[in-house]
């Protein structure tokens, strides 16, 4: 795991590379390397930074020249051992036993076809001196992070969104439509910018710049097609996929340790690396008595003892009471882009706790939800089409009126189950992709444009129909399935994943996500909805296979999100932060939120009427985000 830069037909490209290296140095602390290339007409400089794991040895150091050719790769491959065997057969002599010269060689051979062989997660600069072009390229479902930005006839690249803000700050401008998007999700899909110009590479491709200005690329890994052409063919076995891919997320040559929630995905994946390394420790997270009690949280590192103590293995408890006031401006310049999850704090403290003790490389349960159908708003969607049968009458009577009125705290405890509720009821009626999308998303489309300026109401109406459009591009029978699809393209490349790789780089970590994995991809899809959601089971499937793995009472204890005691921070720990910072801050001030409307959520969340501390932490993140970005030079949006 590591980070790369660098620029392509680019005068100052030596320059720019160095300093987006040095800007991302905290992603690859053992070695650091920049290749200069300057042939006739074509000008190139890759930068590395490597967290080394496979081939702990100089000679895997990066950039990687080796006949012409010169690589600069983010990531790891597990299936490379099988892939140089199979390169050697064809006659290709290697000088390391690293993974990276495996990526190298393999597109040597089979070219750009070459990228849907490699099973893992990457991004990668390759340059070739025979033909001068730069080819860039991105893992299938987006667990590697790789921005780009056409300059000139050129690019400059790089693993953080900060580093080439880094380099040519003064050059670009916020992007108010990226901004609304960040509003509405609490992240930012891959179809929009936070920077004009500053672009995401979408997972599963590639794209070929050349010496003379222009580009190609191709599609390697579609997970529209996939996952249908998955869920034609035959039902595939999910024990086998599983234990196959968590086998092959081992391998490296330092100490592998594990998330462990307490929950059924890092269970899961806790066990089956147990079997193959009986000597794995875990780390889990816990909360204080206080915040627990607010946010009216189950007591998770319970359930972690239980699995860490069922496997005989060594658990490392860290409990999170952060200076939250300090370590939130920490985390927003971590993040990169305006991201309002406050998990990615765990995460963050979880990765910094493990490095401290040698570790650099922790395996996650992440991925599960979103491809077995395990959030709530999946099962809670298909009870919104029951609820719609109920006689409006009763529904717009009494129901309704009865659950607004009820506060979501009372006397310092949260009431999670108005919460609920109250949340359910902003989407219960609504058709199919509408009700997804206002399941998850923090607004409806008239709320977020009452707290903007009104001249940007037309950017809320295009990050709605970017959704739809993502939401439909598919021919999935099921609505359970469809919905898994449009989890696993947005939010889970777009929160989950983005923000994982930030935390843990951060640390100098590694984060391996077995279930974010093509062949496990493949084994979800080819689940009918209801083997995913069985009434009011879900992730059934998935549970079913776990029974061979771990105990009963982990499998059927009662869902559990991997969160943080947001609640409680927002109306205590940062009072005077979102008076001082947001209230008062420069989005305000610009005009870009409307003051209004943003002192509405705040009364509403200090007096226990609504719960909006979601929104306050969003918009509170995207207010230090912005003066952040202004700091360096980036335009107003």
């Amino acid at each position: 795991m590591c980070g790369v830069a660098g620029a392509y037909q680019q005068p100052d490209g030596k320059v720019l590379a160095g300093v987006m290296s040095e800007r991302i140095a905290h992603r690859g602390p053992d070695a650091c390397g920049l290749r200069e290339i300057v042939l006739p007409e074509v000008s190139a400089a890759l930068a590395h930074r490597r967290l080394s794991i496979i081939d702990l040895s100089d000679a895997a150091d990066q950039p990687m020249v080796k006949d012409g050719l010169t690589l600069a790769y983010n990531g790891e491959i597990y299936n490379y051992l099988e892939l140089r065997r199979e390169l050697e057969g064809r006659g290709v002599r290697f000088v390391t036993r690293s993974d990276t010269e495996v990526v190298l060689e393999a597109w040597r051979i089979w070219g750009d076809a070459g990228f849907a062989r490699l099973r893992g997660m990457f991004a990668l600069a390759l340059h070739d001196e025979r033909t001068g072009c730069l080819t860039l390229a991105r893992d299938p479902l987006g667990i590697k992070p790789l921005y780009t930005m056409r300059r000139g006839d050129g690019v400059v690249f790089a693993s953080e969104l900060k580093a080439i803000v880094a380099a040519v700050g003064p050059e670009l401008s916020i992007d108010p439509a990226g901004m609304v998007a960040s509003m509405l999700y609490y992240w930012i899909p891959q179809d929009f910018e936070a920077v004009r110009g500053v672009r995401k590479l979408t997972p599963g491709t590639w794209t070929r710049y050349r010496p003379d200005g222009t580009t190609d690329g191709g599609v390697f890994f579609d997970p529209s097609a996939v996952a249908s052409e998955a869920a034609a063919g035959p039902t595939r076995d999910v024990r086998r996929t599983l234990e196959e891919s968590v086998e092959a997320h081992l391998v490296a040559d330092v100490p592998v340790a594990s998330f462990l929630s307490g929950g059924l995905d890092s269970s899961i994946i806790t066990a089956l690396a147990h079997r193959h390394d009986p000597g794995i420790e875990a780390y889990t997270i816990a909360f204080r008595a206080s915040d627990q009690r607010m946010e009216a949280m189950p007591d998770d590192a319970l359930y972690a003892r239980k699995m860490a103590s069922h496997l005989g293995i060594r658990l490392h408890e860290i409990e999170i009471s952060p200076d939250v006031v300090d370590l939130m401006p920490r985390m927003v310049d971590i993040l990169d882009e305006p991201i309002g999850d406050p998990a990615a704090i765990n995460t963050l403290l979880m990765c910094d706790a493990a490095r401290e003790a040698g570790v650099k490389v922790l395996l996650s349960g992440m991925g599960a939800d979103e491809l077995f159908g395990g959030y709530r708003k999946h099962l809670a969607c298909l009870i919104g089409e029951r609820y719609q049968r109920v006689p409006r009458p009763l529904r717009s009577g009494l129901i309704e009126p009865v659950v607004s009125r009820l506060p979501v705290a009372v006397g310092g405890r949260g009431l999670r189950t108005v919460r609920w509720a109250q949340r359910f009821l902003t989407f219960a009626e609504l058709e199919e992709e509408e009700a997804f999308r206002r399941s998850y998303t923090m607004y409806d489309a008239d709320e977020l444009v009452g707290l903007l300026d009104p001249r940007l109401a037309h950017h809320v109406d295009d990050v709605v129909a970017q959704h739809r459009a993502v939401y439909s591009e598919n021919d999935l029978t099921d609505r359970v399935s469809r919905m898994c699809l449009a989890d696993s393209r947005m939010f889970m490349a777009g929160l989950n994943l983005t923000y994982t790789d930030r935390a843990s780089m951060a640390a100098s970590t590694e984060v391996r996500v077995p279930f974010v994995d093509p062949e496990v991809f493949r084994t979800a899809f080819s689940l009918p909805g209801d083997a995913k959601i069985s009434g009011r089971t879900q992730k059934a499937a998935l549970k079913q296979a776990a029974r061979a793995w771990i105990p009963d009472e982990i499998i059927d204890r009662p869902k559990a999100s991997f969160g943080a005691p947001l609640r409680a921070w927002v109306t205590n720990d940062l009072r005077e932060l979102v008076d001082d910072v947001l209230l008062g801050g420069e989005l305000v001030g610009s005009g870009f939120l409307r003051r209004d409307p943003l002192d509405a959520l705040v009364r509403d969340q200090r007096s226990g009427r609504r719960d909006t501390s979601k929104q306050i932490w969003q918009l509170l993140s995207l207010e230090l985000w912005y003066r952040n970005a202004r700091a360096a030079g980036v335009g107003a949006a």
